[in-house]
């Protein structure tokens, strides 16, 4: 059955990921709905944004009546709610933008939806859900292996996983969590919720680890290190992540939560070194790009281990990533290889690659 879905935030960097698949894979109608900050950037979706089935709103989540003003305009069967402040630095410079976005925003974008529910007809109102998009973050962190001299049952982050947030980022993706989770019980607002692990690929705003990697590396600046780079998180390929969410905006049954992660922990130091060794192959220069390395200070807060528990998702909604680490970063250097005008236009802008988060 073809649906028109609503997607906030669909100019970021997931958010694109989810049109391109919706537009390029199923026969969906997409509204991207998107107030462009800074990470929203259109250019991610010039391949299919004159495509009949897609529509543009410029529209902040906060603003309640252009809120209702789309839901009315355009009647979608789903909303996929993926508008977020998302960066944990940017959140200890200025958390207020983060409480903001992500918890006003939310609760902003619930009521709206709540009324707009309220008048459908049984059809409609029988297909209707609220999918929101959220982070393992939220659950704070896990043990470590080099705290333990067995890691080989270390604990992974569950759906029941109690939450335990470290950073303002993490505080306000887990209050608007709880917010749509307070929605459907209270008012029957029939939602899903996903907690994904870190996402890397294709079109990533360059001051997350593995873009502002290649692109230092690339322009002979340092590689900085938060503390010794043994920080371990999961890693998943937006590609495979984009699929997840449109298989649980489409299929996941209402009231529950799953977690996506793409069953890749690594530390943080040997991500680094995995890219440095593909641009030695790729883009060979006078020395490795491992030369480049250096260790900074550590963030406040860093939590220092993240992994995801996929096995609910894999077995309700039969999805598993089709990337492992190793072809999903070479695929993802590459891209910033090949895609230059992409990134210089956002280097171009607002961010120069500055070291943001240190809570001074």
């Amino acid at each position: 059955m073809r649906r028109t879905i609503l997607v906030t935030g669909g100019a970021g960097f997931i958010g694109s990921a989810v049109i391109r698949h919706l537009i390029n894979d199923t026969n969906h109608t997409v509204i991207n709905l998107d107030k462009l900050t800074y990470a929203g950037n259109l250019e991610s979706l010039a391949s299919v944004s004159s495509n009949e089935r897609y529509t543009f709103e410029k529209v902040d989540i906060c603003d309640a009546e252009e809120v209702k003003r789309v839901l009315s305009t355009h009647q979608p069967d789903l909303i996929m709610h993926l508008a977020a402040e998302s960066h944990v630095d940017r959140s200890i410079d200025g958390p207020g933008e983060f409480i903001q976005t992500n918890v006003v925003g939310t609760y902003t974008l619930l009521e709206q939806a709540r009324a707009y529910y309220a008048q459908l007809d049984d059809t409609k109102r029988q297909a209707f859900k609220f999918h929101h998009i959220s982070t393992d973050e939220v659950y704070g962190d896990l043990p470590h292996p080099d705290d333990f001299e067995d890691d080989t049952n270390l604990p992974l982050f569950t759906e029941e996983t109690p939450y335990a947030p470290s950073s303002p980022y993490s505080a306000s993706k887990a209050s608007s969590d709880q917010l749509v989770r307070s929605w459907h019980r209270t008012y029957k607002l029939p939602v899903v919720i996903t907690n994904c692990s870190n996402n890397y690929g294709p079109y990533h705003f360059p001051e997350k680890l593995i873009p502002l990697v290649v692109l230092n590396a690339l322009a002979g600046k340092p590689l900085p290190i938060y503390g010794k780079g043994n920080q371990i998180r999961d890693w998943l390929y937006v590609e495979d992540h984009a699929r997840a969410l449109v298989l649980v905006a489409l299929k996941g049954k209402v009231g529950e939560t799953f977690n996506i992660g793409g069953h890749n922990e690594k530390q943080n130091l040997e991500v680094v070194n995995t890219i440095c060794c593909i641009l030695d192959e790729l883009m060979p220069g006078k020395s490795s790009y491992a030369d480049q390395i250096t260790y900074v200070e550590d963030r406040p807060g860093h939590d220092m281990r993240y992994a995801i528990d996929a096995s609910k998702i894999e077995k309700e909604l039969g999805w598993k990533p089709k990337e492992s680490f190793e072809s999903g970063i070479r695929k993802t250097v590459q891209w910033y290889i090949d895609n230059k005008a992409w990134w210089q236009s956002v280097q171009d802008g607002s961010y120069q690659g500055e070291r943001l988060g240190t809570g001074k």
